[in-house]
């Protein structure tokens, strides 16, 4: 029997019938496009987050790129965020004519280094936008700090970080402004497209809710030039239910991620570390090895799904050649890029499913020592 890199189906059959009903209540209310769904929704996910004010929209790349506008991010500026990340993250910041400039990612916890981030601030940077990458919150005090003494906007990339914490706080509470996916697969996902921004500043917020919806404020008054960005309906009352069961989830990925650590502790795999201060979600659990492409072939021969987040770095890819990174530019990040493996994680893996992935891990690097 295989063990899959991530099972959906298990988790809708399990809320199956709560899932119709939520679902059934939208089709009677015809509100198939934002209305009371979103709007609770959003509310609830606002408390859930710590932070003031929840404005929902169709993409986690919708929400970027929004809160980048909302945070001043135009034509000229300059963004400092990371290489090491989905690709959506340097998109957004291109979608507002800024230049994305990148700093490396620290070599234990795979998200940005505060270290290098003041010496990347020119007079044209306008924002820090951080990754909580693989569900591990940034070390935000010290990018808070520098953000501070030169007046820049903090936006989270919090796409993987759904009630993720950084010494007691929230991912999505600790910057200007916090930007989340609910894509299928994450953490708390849609069975759809969705996203969503988080902001304690009214103001942003009131700025948010009209660019997501063709700049109106009331209709067809369209005071800014804006989007249609709107979360549907049948999206926020899915959302709705499947938060109240996130944080059962989140518990049962980091049971499943130190079940991994004590079976895995004797493998030849640099295995992921919570940072201090931190409570990591685990949406991906990581390795690295510098035998990928072997491990990855073994796995699969023995029934095992895995993949790669992400074999290129966002510096390298043929799409942003016009920055002109070279190889070598991040070395932390090209280093994990090459060499990062996903294993099997979801809230439903059972114990018997850890133990296979972790008996075909062994059996791999114990071969290859011989």
């Amino acid at each position: 029997m295989t063990v899959p890199f991530i099972d959906l189906k298990q988790q809708y059959i399990a809320l199956r019938e709560e899932i119709l009903s939520a679902v059934d209540r939208v089709f009677e209310s015809t509100q198939f496009v934002l209305g009371k769904e979103v709007a609770a929704f959003e509310e609830e996910f606002a408390a859930y987050s710590g932070a003031g004010y929840a404005i929902a929209v169709n993409s986690g790349t919708s929400a970027l790129h929004l809160a980048l506008l909302a945070a001043g991010v135009g034509p000229g500026d300059e963004v400092i965020t990371v290489p090491l990340t989905f690709v959506a993250t340097t998109a957004a910041v291109g979608y507002t004519g800024a230049k994305p400039v990148f700093v490396d990612v620290d070599p234990v916890a795979y998200t940005m280094d505060p270290r290098q981030v003041e010496a990347a601030i020119t007079p044209r940077t306008k924002a820090i936008l951080p990754v909580h990458l693989y569900g591990q919150p940034v070390d935000m005090d010290p990018i808070l700090a520098i953000a501070q003494r030169h007046g820049l906007a903090v936006i989270e990339d919090a796409a993987q970080a759904h009630g993720a914490e950084y010494k007691g706080r929230r991912c999505g509470s600790l910057a200007d402004l916090g930007c989340f996916s609910f894509y299928p697969g994450k953490n708390l996902g849609a069975y759809g497209e969705g996203g969503l921004v988080t902001t304690r500043d009214p103001a942003k917020a009131r700025i948010l809710r009209m660019l997501r919806d063709w700049g109106a404020e009331t209709k067809y008054n369209h005071v800014l030039k804006g989007f249609n960005y709107r979360m549907e309906g049948v999206q926020g009352a899915i959302l709705r239910l499947k938060l109240r069961y996130l944080e059962a989830w989140t518990e049962a990925r980091r049971a499943h991620a130190s079940a991994y650590a004590r079976s895995l502790e004797a493998s030849g795999l640099l295995l992921p570390l919570e940072a201090p201060h931190n409570r990591h979600v685990f949406h991906i659990y990581a390795v690295l090895t510098d035998r990928r492409a072997a491990l990855m072939k073994s796995l699969e021969s023995c029934g095992v799904q895995c993949g790669i987040h992400y074999p290129t770095p966002i510096h390298l890819l043929p799409a942003y050649s016009e920055l002109n990174y070279r190889p070598g530019d991040f070395p932390v990040s090209e280093r994990i890029a090459q060499s990062e493996v996903s294993l099997p994680m979801f809230p439903e893996l059972t114990a018997a499913q850890i133990e296979r992935v972790s008996a075909a891990v062994l059996e791999f690097e114990n071969a290859y020592q011989y």
